[in-house]
């Protein structure tokens, strides 16, 4: 073959071979390390072969020149392999471990070509180098253990690393264990730390979702409930609702929510529309049902066992309370839509910014002077033509719109029947009195002053307990005289809920 032919090699395209006469180097293509390698070989030449390639070939060397070169490039990095598999082999098993595991199926060189390989000088070991295995540690802590020992999954070394690498395949995701496999530090986890650890994480794995699970199936916090968002979502459907927005008032009973009006069986409804959303816990407003009980309207429906139907109640009882206020020509939100313990009703308020609560409003000196005495009308009012009491009148109830005071969360209110009516009565006109008299300085009842303005009672008497005790028996004498009036005039005012 001439010097000049060219042959297509893995190695180079075209490459011509050398002539017969001129012997092949290999310092153009290999490495120092390698040459040097080579050289040796030459010196002390050794035959030997590995499958079916001739390492070194007496009678003409270069013929096989770049066969050589890619079997030695392949048997260091099948030694660099096996290393590694040792390595990992090493750190799984540990120091002084009676039951090991083996990489032996996934090894790409024998031992024994490995050997010599090694002591030929073929192949470079750099297990000598390797920064977490080295000549500086101790021996017998790398050493593996010997073979045909007894050994039992209850060894406590291997029970050990078994429970540090299961913490974070067998506990809950949300379970804080830290960094367990940082190969710095060797972390053994005895049996009974591991078993106390799990059932502790699993108790509070199941602890979360059961507050998760009582948080979805009640509205807190200005939070919907998924059967709550369908109810408003099938409004929004069917065309009652055209959007609904956020949350613009919270309280301990319910949330409110803005929303534009749609159409009510083709009636329009108003343009800015208010959506109460009752909160069906209980945890802050556990007295309800002092409120429901003692009233002739619900107290045969009264259910103190479901907490979801003393909600609804308690939605069903501001309805009617609203249309009695209504129908009083007292200045309240008007009921448009009740769907369980959802109420729809109108905003009060302008461009989406609702009205101020008396306690926020900046009034002038005129103001709050007529405030005060639209509120002692109003309450007089709601005594004697709803036949209610509002039994949590406050400052924080009433809203100040168009220079008028507008009364809302009449949820609580109760009839005049109810056995506890002047407590409540009462205490409303100790809520007003209080707060007109920090605004006005003058002219402000006191209030038993306000009771005997708004029932049009005559009573006199030195203490609040004394002034209750005389207010129950002067009506309870009323009451008997008159109790087929008053039966008469509860059915009117239940027949006018129902036409309105």
């Amino acid at each position: 073959m001439a010097a000049n032919d060219a042959v297509k090699n893995p190695w180079f395209k075209n490459q011509p071979l050398p002539s017969p006469s001129q012997d092949c180097s290999l310092q153009n293509v290999m490495d120092e390390e390698l040459a040097r390698v080579l050289q040796r070989g030459e010196d002390n030449p050794i035959q030997f072969q590995h499958g079916t390639i001739n390492l070194v070939d007496q009678v003409n060397p270069t013929c096989e020149s770049d066969h050589i070169l890619a079997q030695m490039l392949q048997n260091q990095y099948d030694f660099e392999y096996d290393q590694s598999l040792e390595l990992e082999e090493r750190k799984m098993n540990g120091n002084n471990g009676k039951v090991t595991i083996s990489y032996d199926n996934y090894r790409c060189m024998h031992p024994l070509d490995k050997e010599y390989y090694c002591d030929a000088g073929l192949i470079v070991d750099t297990t000598a180098t390797d920064e977490t295995y080295n000549d500086n540690e101790d021996k017998t802590d790398t050493k593996l253990p010997k073979k045909n020992t007894i050994t039992t999954k209850h060894d406590y070394d291997i029970c050990c690393r078994k429970n540090t690498k299961s913490m974070e395949s067998k506990f809950p995701p949300n379970f804080r264990c830290g960094d367990l496999n940082d190969a710095s530090t060797e972390v053994k986890i005895p049996n009974h730390v591991y078993n106390s650890l799990k059932q502790h994480s699993f108790r509070e794995d199941r602890q979360s979702h059961r507050l998760h699970e009582k948080k979805e199936h009640s509205t807190h916090e200005q939070a919907l409930d998924e059967k709550t968002r369908l109810l408003i979502y099938k409004l929004v459907n069917n065309g009652t609702l055209e959007n609904v927005g956020g949350c613009f008032s919270t309280g301990k009973e319910a949330c409110v929510f803005y929303a534009t009006g749609g159409q009510l069986e083709k009636i329009d409804l108003p343009a800015e529309c208010a959506i109460k959303v009752y909160k069906t816990t209980l945890n802050e407003f556990k007295n309800r049902d002092e409120y429901i009980k003692d009233d002739y309207r619900f107290k045969d429906r009264f259910s103190k066992q479901n907490p979801r139907k003393i909600v609804r109640l308690w939605a069903e009882k501001e309805t009617h309370n609203l249309h009695r206020l209504q129908a009083a020509s007292i200045h309240c939100p008007q009921p448009l839509l009740l769907r369980k313990h959802v109420l729809v009703m109108s905003f009060i308020g302008l461009n989406q910014k609702p009205a101020p609560k008396l306690k926020d409003a900046k009034l002038s000196y005129s103001d709050i002077t007529a405030a005060y005495n639209q509120c002692l009308q109003a309450m007089k009012t709601m005594y004697h033509k709803a036949k209610l009491i509002h039994a949590d009148l406050s400052e924080y109830n009433i809203l100040w719109h168009e220079s008028k005071i507008w009364i809302i969360d009449v949820s609580q209110a109760v009839d005049r029947s109810h056995p506890k009516w002047a407590e409540f009565l009462l205490r409303d006109c100790r809520n007003i009195s209080r707060f007109f008299e920090q605004r006005l300085t003058n002219d402000v009842k006191t209030p038993m002053e306000i009771f005997n303005f708004v029932t049009e009672l005559n009573i006199s008497a030195n203490s609040e307990e004394e002034f209750l005790q005389m207010v129950y028996i002067q009506t309870s004498n009323a009451e008997d005289i008159d109790i087929f009036k008053l039966q008469e005039m509860r059915q009117n005012v239940d027949h006018e809920e129902t036409q309105s």
